[in-house]
This record gives structure tokens, C-alpha cells and sequence, in this order.
């Protein structure tokens, strides 16, 4: 018989993930699995669970909660020898990652997709860690790292918007080089984006082009523009207009290096983690996940 591991943070959903196990189990076990349940304590739980998951041999692992422990549990399986299927279980407040790959955002829809139908899905590669969804760099990038769990859950996305707004009035500007497949570019810059998805930060027409297993990063670059302009590109982003914007930049590549004059903190799927210097690579098709 096939088996499954339910990773469960139990702070995601307001609190509500633990009261939806037994719907999530009971969907497996219609599928034809064996369930075993990991509850997360802490930071790193959920990236151990996936592993074991690999190591063991489950058939699928399925993740319930927020981008932060889908982002976990993905770093736990990627590159492994031996790779289960995934299930997204969205409990978070953006839920990007779900979005993305057609994963019902609704949660008794998203359950009722584990153990059916199957897509591939790219991954990207930050020097020894793995992402689902976006890398940003820049002061805006910095500020949106810095919303709290608590901002998520009373705003939504409304939250990173107005941290980046903070940031304007004193916007520093950077000069990034990034050396893509395209060619070499260097601009003063105010943010630069690396995008896996067309959905980041619950804006899901930021890269419309974007396909989950396309094995591309599709990247921008906002020049160091005045207010006025920086306005104008914040609506094209609302209008799905963003990459056409004449002050951004927009490319694609499969592997990236990327260097600045600032020592910038890159912003991975919500969470700060390198500074530049790095390489950037994307992981073809590398998860396969559950979706409608």
C-alpha cells in the first residue's frame, strides 16, 4: 500500500490547521495511502519531515500551511535521490505558491485534489537553498521581509504594500550587475526581481508569462526612477502591465549570477536570507505536486 506524510504547521489558518488533519487523512486513505501526521514545533521541522519523507519512501508528502512551510518542506525534498509527490495544503495568508500551480486556494477544494492529478513544477537554487516562488533585492524587498505573521493575518497582501511605501522616501538606489543567459546586464537600480511564478506577494500579474515548469527565472529590473515614475510602474504592476514598463527591465534566464555595489540581503520567498555575491539557477520540472 502506498504511503503519505501530512507535515501540519499548526499556527497556519489562524490556528485552524489541526482541526483539518482528519478531512486531509481521510482524502489519502480514499486515495489508497497509509497517512502518517508530523506536526511542526519550530523553524526547520517541516524541511526534516520532507526529508525523512525522502529518505523513507513515502509516495507523497503533503504540506499544510502557509508559503513558509511549503518553502520548507520544498527544501527538504529538493535534490534528493528519491523524491515523493506533493501536496499544497494552503493555510497562509498569500499563499503564492498555491496560486501558482493552480492549487485551489479554498480548502476543502485543495484537499479534494491530493491523489489525483499531477503537474511539474520548477524550483530555484540560492547557493545551498531552494525556493518556490520569487527572490527580491532592494530596500523594498528588504522592507516587505520584515511584515510580521500578525500584519499577514490582519492585512493580507494590503501588508506588503504598505511596507514598500514606506520605503520611498528614503529609496536607496543600487547598482546591480547581473549576468544572465541574455548577456550581461548593469543598471542603478531600485529593485530587482527573480521570479519563478506569475503569482508573488498575491499580485498574480506580475510576470503573466510565467509557467511553473517553464525552467525559467523571469527578472526585473527597476531602474533608480523619481516618485512620480515609481507610481507609474506600481499601477502597470496592478494592470499586468509591469513588464512593459519603459523603466523595468525584463528578461528571462535559466541560471543567474548577480553582484552589487550595496551588500544587499536578498528577500527568498518572504524570508531574508544571502547577500550578494550569488548564483541563481533554476531546477527544471523538479516536484511534481497534486493540483486541479
Amino acid at each position: 500500500m502506498k504511503k503519505a506524510m501530512i507535515i501540519v504547521n499548526p499556527s497556519s489558518g489562524k490556528e485552524q490547521a489541526e482541526e483539518h488533519i482528519d478531512q486531509v487523512k481521510e482524502q489519502l486513505e480514499k486515495s489508497g495511502y497509509n497517512v502518517d501526521i508530523r506536526l511542526t514545533g519550530g523553524e526547520g521541522d517541516a524541511m526534516r519531515f520532507a526529508k525523512e519523507g525522502c529518505d523513507s519512501k513515502y509516495d507523497a508528502v503533503i504540506a499544510m500551511g502557509g508559503d513558509g512551510t511549503m518553502n520548507e518542506t520544498v527544501n527538504g525534498l529538493a535534490e534528493q535521490p528519491y523524491r515523493p509527490e506533493m501536496g499544497v495544503i494552503p493555510l497562509g495568508t498569500v499563499n503564492d505558491f498555491a496560486r501558482a500551480l493552480n492549487v485551489p486556494i479554498d480548502l476543502i477544494e485543495a484537499i479534494g485534489v491530493l491523489g489525483g492529478k499531477t503537474e511539474l513544477a520548477d524550483i530555484g537554487k540560492i547557493n545551498d537553498r531552494y525556493f518556490l516562488n520569487v527572490l527580491a533585492l532592494g530596500g523594498i524587498a528588504e522592507a516587505t521581509g520584515e511584515v510580521t505573521s500578525e500584519q499577514k493575518t490582519s492585512m493580507g497582501s494590503l501588508a506588503y504594500i504598505i511596507e514598500g511605501l514606506k520605503t520611498l522616501t528614503d529609496k536607496t538606489p543600487f547598482t546591480i550587475t547581473v549576468e544572465a543567459d541574455s548577456g550581461t546586464y548593469e543598471e542603478e537600480s531600485l529593485l530587482f526581481l527573480a521570479a519563478l511564478t506569475n503569482s508573488v506577494a498575491g499580485f498574480e500579474k506580475l510576470a503573466p508569462d510565467a509557467k511553473v515548469a517553464d525552467g525559467q527565472f523571469h527578472c526585473f529590473i527597476v531602474k533608480n526612477v523619481a516618485l512620480p515614475k515609481l507610481l507609474r510602474i506600481g499601477a502597470n504592476l496592478l494592470k499586468g502591465d509591469f513588464q512593459k514598463d519603459p523603466d523595468v527591465i525584463y528578461f528571462t534566464s535559466e541560471k543567474l549570477k548577480i553582484s552589487s555595489s550595496l551588500e544587499l540581503k536578498a528577500n527568498v520567498d518572504g524570508d531574508m536570507a544571502d547577500t550578494v555575491p550569488f548564483e541563481l539557477k533554476v531546477l527544471p520540472g523538479h516536484l511534481t505536486i497534486f493540483t486541479s
